[in-house]
């Protein structure tokens, strides 16, 4: 369907390019390129850009590119388009739209709801803001980062005077998230330790050392409840840290994000710590031939716990992982889509 669609543009620009000149700046007043930049239809752009090369030069009302309107807009598909202009780059970057700003001014503005809800969470948004303006920051000379709009802001001061409330809402998001999960990784911290001086079979008289210490299950259930203790007092750890962090903006751009994926990845290798432990000890103390099935379906019901858990947070981990660790680096690198 998309190979067809492609047809069909290429047929029909090819009539409209035998229009008369009059006819074309009718085409261009329609603004329908400057539409796909806003969706980011950048296959339409791409196709009709090797017939029009003058295609970049065309601006709307408000004297904005195509690559203005997709700042504007967050298309990262549009704006990777500029890395294929050449030097023609500079001379787009440079301009200036009806209010003076530039294109990192545009950057700072907050982005339509459409597109800032493609990221679940304010913290995750604002990041995503974030790593938009650095972005559009690198391509800029450094006098274009300290110049003024009509209204006197340069493109940082307008960034953080329009991002004031996700920031605040990022902040309580965060701390909110914080305090549920820390509240789960304190309880399992407690009944981990407890466990601990609470071995399965008790103790010898005459030695103290546990009765079945040279079963190999004791050794899973040690192994497993020490790491279920120390990951559960990371996790407490870095949640806390998420409460007396200062939380400047430049922080959600790495340092929160990387601080709650932390909290997040120890709570789940203690919850399944956790289980594990428990599950050892069913195998140690129901071990006798009679009762070989239920060690074995009390294991198998401890993956519902483990299995509920990573459901109900894939989408996070993702959008976590995907936002702190990818976006930066693969959203706006050069594709294979060229302008000309």
């Amino acid at each position: 369907m998309r190979g067809q669609a492609s047809q069909l543009v290429m047929k029909l620009w090819r009539i409209f390019l035998k229009l008369p000149n009059s006819d074309l700046l009718q085409i261009q007043k329609t603004q329908i390129f400057h539409a796909a930049a806003k969706i980011g239809n950048v296959e339409f752009l791409t196709l009709l850009s090797h017939s029009y090369p003058d295609l970049i030069w065309n601006f709307d009302s408000e004297n904005n590119s195509l690559f203005h309107i997709a700042v504007i807009n967050r298309q990262e598909k549009v704006f990777s388009l500029i890395y294929h202009t050449g030097v023609r780059k500079d001379d787009i970057i440079i301009l200036k739209d009806s209010d003076r700003n530039n294109i990192l001014h545009l950057a700072g503005k907050k982005a339509p709801p459409s597109r800032l809800n493609i990221v679940s969470g304010p913290a995750l948004q604002m990041q995503r803001e974030l790593q938009w303006f650095k972005v559009v920051e690198k391509i800029l000379r450094p006098s274009y980062l300290q110049m003024k709009n009509w209204d006197g802001q340069m493109p940082r001061e307008l960034f953080t005077q329009k991002h004031e409330t996700l920031q605040e809402d990022g902040e309580k998001w965060m701390k909110k998230t914080a305090t549920s999960c820390m509240f789960v990784a304190t309880l399992i911290d407690i009944v981990v330790f407890a466990v601990a001086f609470t071995v399965p079979g008790g103790y010898k008289q005459e030695k103290g050392s546990p009765i079945f210490l040279k079963d190999g299950w004791f050794t899973v259930f040690v192994t497993s409840d020490a790491v279920a203790i120390f990951t559960s007092t990371v996790s407490i750890m870095t949640f806390l840290s998420l409460f007396t962090a200062q939380y400047r903006e430049d922080d959600f751009l790495f340092s929160l994000p990387a601080k709650l994926m932390v909290g997040l990845v120890t709570l789940f290798a203690s919850i399944v710590c956790m289980v594990i432990t428990f599950s050892a000890t069913f195998f140690l103390v129901y071990k006798e031939e009679k009762h070989g099935t239920l060690p074995k379906v009390v294991a198998a019901l401890g993956l519902l716990p483990i299995t509920i858990y990573a459901m109900l947070n894939l989408k996070l981990w993702i959008a976590l992982i995907h936002s702190t660790f990818f976006s930066s680096r693969f959203m706006f690198r050069p594709r294979h889509n060229r302008l000309f």
